[in-house]
């Protein structure tokens, strides 16, 4: 038997994982339970400390435990999340789970990932206290950086730090591509991605590559003087970009502020509206309002983000943005973990020709062409 629990923050998104493993026939477990209760509580004493309680027992099982600290269903602040997942693993540790997963859609820290001489790391200290406590196995979704995952140490606990691109891109297969033939005749001519910084250039590749379009690469100059402000773009690109579809892609938005530069510069150059698509829509202090005057002048297209970040809030104020659940994703990983199931048939490369190949025969009910697929 495995359990999945969820910390306060997490609870609406743990539900739907476990009802995705329930209802899909491709999740079933053979000599596997599931059981998922709301079975913690959180006390909160006079002085402002916290106390995590489990109310059942899960000596000897394995537990997923869903958590985020970033802008969550319960309003809490990064710190109190925190807190009390710390208090979570440990309580779970002293119960004696055999092991635990903390299953983090989107880790906040991990934009602090960066050592000077004098500063702190976020993502280290963050790490430092799960293992510390007990943590067994961490997974979460498009990591900022890839060199967050070196301070590792698989001896002590493991990462699958899952792309979340594939759910980007199969979205677009299905609702815009459709067909191998339009994507032939039409998307790899007329479609571009593009990043928004130089060191976004690896993530809007891999869109390129997959539907063998145009690659854009913005390298942005940020002010000096100024923080949070880019005070110019350079646009590197092979062809013309005027009357092309664009899409800028990347792992996250926060302040919106490279979004905002740009949408405007590349639309000087396309003449048209300019797409945007996103894992993790963190939306910080002036996000909102700066994408609602792209989208107001007719600058913004369409913005496509996950929900690996609470959406409900923002998409009360940005009722144009897309979301795209990932829920029944995250139950696929659970299912391959519990399972010991390699994890490549998540990872790799998404083929845009396949996935819609197979998408076709499925609908009409004819087997499927494995040279195409």
């Amino acid at each position: 038997m495995f359990s999945v629990l969820a910390t306060r923050s997490c609870v609406s998104y743990a539900r739907q994982v476990v009802a995705s493993i329930l209802s899909s026939s491709n999740y079933q477990l053979e000599n596997h339970t599931i059981d998922y209760t709301n079975s913690l509580t959180v006390t909160t004493f006079a002085d402002g400390e916290m106390e995590v309680t489990l109310n059942e027992s899960v000596r000897g099982r394995v537990v997923f435990l869903f958590t985020t600290c970033a802008r969550n269903e319960s309003g809490l602040s990064v710190e109190e999340c925190k807190i009390e997942l710390y208090h979570t693993v440990d309580v779970l540790k002293r119960s004696q789970a055999a092991k635990i997963h903390v299953f983090e859609p989107y880790i906040s820290c991990s934009r602090s990932d960066r050592t000077t001489r004098r500063n702190s790391v976020g993502f280290w200290i963050h790490y430092k206290t799960l293992i510390s406590l007990g943590c067994d196995h961490v997974i979460t979704y498009q990591l900022h950086s890839d060199k967050s995952k070196t301070v590792f140490d698989p001896c002590l606990c493991s990462i699958d730090d899952v792309p979340a691109i594939s759910l980007l891109q199969r979205y677009l297969c299905e609702t815009d591509v459709k067909t191998c033939e339009y994507l032939r005749t039409h998307i790899r001519d007329n479609w571009a991605f593009c990043s928004v910084d130089a060191g976004g250039e690896k993530l809007a590749s891999k869109f390129a590559r997959s539907f063998e379009t145009q690659l854009i690469v913005a390298h942005k100059q940020r002010s000096a003087t100024r923080p949070d402000t880019i005070d110019n773009f350079t646009i590197f690109t092979s062809g013309d970009l005027d009357g092309r579809t664009i899409w800028i892609v990347d792992d996250m938005i926060d302040t919106a502020g490279s979004i905002y530069g740009l949408v405007r510069e590349l639309r000087k150059r396309a003449k048209r509206a300019i797409n945007v698509m996103i894992i993790h829509p963190v939306l910080s202090g002036p996000a909102i309002s700066r994408i609602t005057e792209l989208k107001d002048e007719g600058s913004l297209g369409r913005l496509v983000v996950c929900d690996t970040v609470f959406c409900e809030t923002p998409a009360q104020r940005l009722p144009f943005m897309e979301v795209i659940k990932s829920g029944d994703f995250s139950a696929r990983i659970i299912t391959t973990i519990v399972q010991n199931q390699q994890m490549s048939d998540i990872i790799d490369r998404f083929s845009p020709d396949a996935f819609l190949t197979t998408r076709a025969c499925a609908l009409t009910d004819k087997p499927i062409d494995i040279t195409r697929a």
